[in-house]
């Protein structure tokens, strides 16, 4: 199938409230152009440099998701680009997302990364300290925190990824009791997973190779 098609079918099959991120890292502008056409309005990058050139070509026409690690040193770059920043996974990149976007006067709506997995060597928030996080974010004046992302650990089988789906909804709702309604998003699944995420509770799935087909290196 073509990535029309497979946009087609996943929006089908997503319950309504569910939102579609294309994934884009290292897809040419030509399929994320098909992709949009489809329906995707959603896309997410994982890398800065990447994104700018693409952004110059597609701009406004999506929402601009920025789904990969965010060093400091590239904040004040993905603050003019992106609507939404869904890796925030400290209170210093939190922070200077903040003076950033003072700087060009707009609010960055943000979401905390959470470390399901508890993995040592990857980036976001262990879950017991998320909630600290999040009080240090209501802070920062030109920061709106919208949502929770995880990845949550590499597994065999899909299926094992539902526990740590489960404890990032059990968060999102903690979150969602303290701060009200502006806790909407819960971005979790991926192409293998999307599925078990929707069940437990996503309402953003982040797919790309379901949309594209295997990436070419």
């Amino acid at each position: 199938m073509g990535i029309a098609e497979n946009v087609k079918k996943i929006l089908k099959e997503l319950p309504t409230g569910v939102r579609l991120l294309a994934a884009t890292n290292s897809r040419s502008v030509e399929e994320i152009s098909q992709a949009i056409e489809a329906g995707v309005s959603l896309i997410g990058e994982n890398y800065l440099q990447e994104a700018a050139k693409k952004y110059e070509r597609i701009g406004k026409k999506v929402e601009w998701h920025f789904i990969g690690h965010l060093q400091r040193n590239k904040v004040k770059k993905a603050v003019k680009i992106f609507d939404v920043i869904e890796t925030v996974d400290s209170v210093k990149i939190a922070k200077e997302i903040d003076k950033r976007a003072k700087q060009i006067n707009k609010i960055m709506p943000v979401m905390i990364e959470v470390n399901s997995g508890r993995e040592p060597q990857k980036a976001g928030v262990m879950p017991e300290k998320v909630i600290e996080v999040a009080d240090e974010i209501y802070s920062l004046e030109n920061l709106r925190l919208i949502g929770i992302m995880t990845m949550g650990p590499l597994v065999v089988s899909p299926e094992d990824i539902r526990p740590y789906f489960k404890l990032t909804k059990k968060i999102f709702d903690e979150l969602r009791y303290m701060y009200g309604k502006e806790i909407r998003y819960l971005s979790m699944g991926m192409t293998d997973t999307w599925k078990i995420a929707v069940e437990e509770g996503a309402n953003i799935v982040r797919i790309g190779t379901g949309i594209f087909g295997p990436r070419k290196y």
